[in-house]
């Protein structure tokens, strides 16, 4: 899963504070027409998108005469898609942070953190809107080679986007903020960028120490200050660079831009789309009433049912939240008349998030094909088996746990309804299989076979299902932008994160210690589990593999590790500390969607975590389990 923190609650509890000024009015109305001016081209540009992958595909494979210029044109809607999304993401509040720690303080202090997280992301958005302008005025020298138009059409996306999410930032604070707040939070914030200016001179001669200052004490205060993940990244890079080398401000944009800007990317807002799709038709229903029907009679039948479906329904979507919520409130109902434990439920969910990390489309394998060059085709095909592993020993768990339970008064589905579900069940089990024979066939390429299965999508629901609600489409196109910008901006700081390690000697430094390790592969391998564990847990999943994949992988292969079974293993120990309470921000999002109280499920994930656990290490045991069928 690619976890967003939503937190609707974050203006409600700075609002504790917040006295309902003309201010703080004229703030939310200023608001809610900026989400409209926003949205309304950020939903177009989802659409432009499949559009103009679907006609791409359509010329190659049926007309034999590829439009040059599909690829091109989709490149640079991205880009603006990208950053518009995160535009919404600001303005929503829906930026991925981790909120485990100011969870637990009174609303008072919780209040003045969320002050204090708006006003760091404005000073890395007023530090970097210059060097975007000057990037986006550079690009006007460069021509593209198909449309052949100037590069500043699409590069200045970031200038845009950026000065959107200022105006953003401004309304947030005037929403969230008392003035007492407002100064404090300003001082604050300005007062240790001051300190870090004046200390300049002390921090140039200390080399790689600074790493430790800015990367690890810097960006680790932000993180648990609830600082959206993106920003924290970008304003520690930003500092590093500034005060203790002479690299230009545009570089860091550079970056960005380069993080931002693979095509392999695109496939994130389309697979995202498309998981909301199959929730919206029914088709993720059907699939798990046929599963229903086969198992409901068996102890623990319907938990068996969960696991089953969030593999089936992994293996249309990319998006873990939209995953969880196409399977929870289609089996909650009716596992909880059976007897079913409220805190058992939110955890096997949260267990089922990890589990499907690697079920291809994930959009993890999707972001460490980008930035590790491995074939996402492989990684597809890779990531089958090691989620069968660690199904089956979440199934051990619900096999002991209910092998008591008690169904005298459940009614065992005739031959007849089963079957009937079967059929039911049939065109949306077989979107997986379209999607996976597209790419084998050479249909389309894993950025374009989303739009396959969208296409799809919208034709059975229309025509099979008869379950297509027309005034969820701009909603759901919208949500589409928003989490596709928090993803992208997320990969976009982390790589210019990731390239200031790299320049530093970092990277090399790393590989060194890790080649150095006693016990060769398994330790190497223990190591990463370890380590993922913990990054998982701090830095959600994507995050993690941008900024720390091109440094590992190169070192994997350096030890003799195949790269898929590595990515295989990485995903899953990123997985279990992302579903991992008490910081793993997917079990909160897996209890949001439950409606469930986090503390319910925290003693029953233990098993589970446990059973994930052993799956991963004999995943990284075996290495057939990850590339037996490459």
């Amino acid at each position: 899963m690619t976890a967003v923190n939503h937190m609707p609650g974050i203006d409600q509890g700075a609002a504790v504070a917040v006295p309902q000024s003309s201010v703080h009015r004229w703030a939310v109305a200023a608001n809610k027409v900026l989400g409209h001016v926003v949205a309304i081209p950020a939903a177009l540009l989802v659409l432009a998108e499949i559009v103009v992958l679907s006609a791409g595909i359509v010329g190659r494979y049926v007309f034999h005469a590829p439009i040059i210029w599909a690829d091109e044109l989709a490149g640079i809607l991205f880009l603006w898609l990208a950053m518009l999304g995160s535009v919404i993401a600001f303005q929503r509040g829906e930026h991925m942070r981790m909120t485990a720690i100011i969870g637990m303080l009174r609303p008072n202090a919780r209040a003045f953190l969320d002050v204090v997280a708006a006003g760091a992301s404005l000073a890395f958005l007023l530090l970097v809107i210059h060097p975007a302008y000057e990037f986006a005025a550079d690009e006007v020298f460069v021509t593209t080679p198909a449309l052949e138009i100037v590069n500043s059409w699409r590069a200045a996306a970031l200038p845009v986007g950026i000065g959107l999410m200022l105006i953003a930032a401004v309304l947030r604070l005037a929403r969230i903020s008392s003035l007492r707040s407002l100064l404090a939070a300003a001082v604050l914030v300005a007062g240790i960028i001051a300190a870090l200016v004046l200390i300049a001179p002390v921090l140039k001669p200390l080399g790689n120490l600074n790493l430790l200052i800015f990367f690890v004490i810097i960006v680790g205060a932000m993180v648990l200050a609830a600082v959206p993940i993106a920003f924290a990244f970008g304003l520690a890079t930003v500092g590093y660079l500034a005060l203790t080398t002479n690299t230009p401000d545009v570089v860091i944009i550079g970056r960005m831009d380069e993080g931002m800007s693979h095509l392999i990317l695109l496939a994130v807002p389309l697979f995202v789309f498309l998981g909301l799709l199959i929730e919206m038709t029914g088709m993720a229903r059907a699939m798990v009433g046929f599963l229903a029907s086969l198992l409901g009679h068996v102890r623990g039948g319907l938990h068996y049912v969960l696991v089953g479906a969030m593999y089936l329904v992994s293996g249309i979507s990319g998006s873990k939240a939209a995953d969880m919520a196409a399977v929870a409130p289609v089996l909650f109902p009716e596992m909880t008349k059976r007897g079913a434990r409220p805190g058992d439920l939110v955890a096997l969910l949260a267990a089922t998030g990890a589990q499907t990390e690697t079920i291809p489309p994930s959009l993890v394998l999707i972001t460490i094909g980008s930035v590790t060059g491995v074939s996402i085709a492989a990684l597809f095909t890779g990531g089958l088996l090691p989620g069968i592993v660690l199904a089956v020993g979440l199934c051990a768990v619900v096999w002991w746990r209910y092998r008591g339970e008690d169904l005298s008064h459940v009614k065992r589905a005739t031959g007849r309804e089963i079957g009937r579900a079967f059929v039911i069940a049939i065109p949306a089990m077989a979107l997986p299989f379209v999607i996976r024979a597209a790419v084998v066939e050479g249909v389309a390429t894993a950025t374009e076979v989303s739009t396959i299965g969208i296409v799809y999508s919208v034709f059975t629901g229309l025509l099979i299902y008869r379950q297509f609600a027309w005034r969820r489409l701009y909603p759901m196109l919208v949500e589409t932008a928003s989490l596709s910008g928090a993803i992208l901006l997320i990969i976009g700081a982390a790589t210019g994160m990731a390239w200031a390690l790299t320049q530093s000697g970092f990277s090399a430094s790393l590989a060194k210690f890790m080649t150095a390790l006693p016990g060769g592969t398994p330790v190497f391998l223990g190591v990463t589990i370890f380590a993922f564990v913990i990054l998982g847990s701090v830095l959600e999943g994507i995050p993690a593999i941008v900024l720390f994949g091109p440094l590992l992988f190169p070192i994997a292969r350096q030890v003799g590790v195949h790269e898929v079974h590595y990515a295989m293993v990485v995903v899953l120990a990123m997985g279990i500390g992302l579903f991992a309470p008490p910081f793993g921000v997917g079990y909160y999002a897996a209890c949001a969607i439950s409606r469930i109280s986090p503390d319910e499920g925290i003693r029953p994930i233990v098993g589970y975590i446990v059973a994930l656990l052993i799956g991963t290490l004999i995943v990284a045991a075996i290495p057939w389990i990850s590339t037996g069928f490459l």
